[in-house]
């Protein structure tokens, strides 16, 4: 089973990171507030980012790499050839 990395951006533009196997369910979780009390306080929420791994532990461990960045590099994900939001139609 696949899991994802994730980026939301939230109504008050900040960025809620996180980890799911089911990118469309978890956001509408969050958008439901059903999240984290990050995102239930600053709904609605948009998916902005997702990443693919081939288990939780690499999805983790990527989640707490990105968490640690500063907002224009988490930006500068959402254009590049690792979100996997670019490859759908």
């Amino acid at each position: 089973m696949a899991w994802y990395t994730y980026i939301l951006e939230c109504s008050d533009r900040s960025f809620y990171v996180g980890i799911t196997n089911n990118p469309k369910l978890r956001l509408s979780e969050h958008n439901a507030g059903k999240g984290a009390l990050w995102t239930s306080l600053r709904r609605p929420v948009k998916l902005v980012y997702a990443e693919q791994h081939p288990d939780k532990l690499h999805a983790r461990k990527r989640e707490i790499e990105i968490k640690g960045w500063r907002r224009d590099k988490k930006m500068n994900l959402f254009l590049s050839d690792l979100n996997i939001l670019n490859h759908l139609e």
